[in-house]
């Protein structure tokens, strides 16, 4: 994984939390915030608005897709800890101002609060939205 020790912890330390109690406890908020930045609000935003899909295809190939604010739809990969929005390609990799964007913490909180959308499709339709993307940022 790229994220650094300390907010690996944390995300654990949220999955335990909420699933013990089905809620995340203030102080792990605020170390969200800390850790995170700005991208810490609207990311649990998202994940209260159920914004992120798992896509699975048969061979057990997994992308994200989250459902912005703007509407628009985003794709995250996160074992690569990847986004296609423009936050993450100006904040992240061209900047290094965030860790990440509010989308892939979205991912990442949804997998720690089991709070992912599941959408299962073929081999076929896993590479349409991977060409999509491409073609897009073309």
């Amino acid at each position: 994984s790229t994220l650094p020790a300390v907010a690996e912890e944390l995300l654990r330390e949220i999955k335990k939390a909420f699933q013990e109690t089905s809620h995340v406890p203030d102080d792990m908020l605020l170390g969200l915030k800390f850790i995170f930045g700005p991208a810490a609000v609207p990311a649990l935003d998202l994940v209260d608005q159920h914004s992120v899909t798992r896509v699975r295809s048969p061979s057990g190939r997994t992308l994200y897709q989250v459902l912005g604010s703007s509407g628009k739809l985003y794709t995250c990969y996160s074992s690569c800890h990847f986004c296609t929005c423009p936050a993450f390609g100006f904040s992240v990799l061209q900047k290094s101002e965030s860790l990440l964007c509010k989308h892939i913490l979205a991912v990442y909180l949804s997998q720690a609060m089991g709070a992912c959308q599941e959408l299962a499709v073929s081999e076929e339709q896993l590479t349409n939205i991977l060409l999509a993307e491409e073609e897009d940022e073309g």
